[in-house]
């Protein structure tokens, strides 16, 4: 017999850190929120956050349009915080996935300077 994989059977909550939990007061969600309410979603049962983008963007499309794949865009939060987040999900079971969506890459991005 077969064991699935776990994401055949998972459940996976999709967050958009922007508006998920503004945690700073600007208005904006960040990193620290979605670190905020681990608790919450472990009650839940879910077995993987899927966190859309937090990188560099010029906000042109929601931040769909990255301008830098290896940077967290600071209205988000810090690496450091993304590495708190990471390692509180962890603590709890909880997958961390990134969405990596490279068609929506911004013209602000090295790929498009490059010549």
């Amino acid at each position: 017999m077969t064991i699935p994989l776990w994401w055949q059977n998972g459940v996976i909550y999709q967050i958009y850190p922007k508006s998920f939990q503004d945690t700073t007061g600007s208005g904006t969600g960040d990193l620290r929120g979605v670190t905020q309410h681990l608790d919450y979603l472990q009650r839940l049962g879910v077995d993987a956050i899927w966190l859309t983008p937090f990188y560099i963007s010029p906000q042109v499309d929601n931040g769909y349009d990255v301008a830098n794949y290896t940077a967290i865009d600071p209205t988000y939060g810090t690496l450091d915080d993304f590495d708190e987040l990471v390692a509180q999900a962890k603590a709890r079971g909880i997958r961390i996935i990134l969405d990596m969506v490279f068609n929506h890459t911004s013209t602000q991005h090295a790929w498009f300077a490059k010549r």
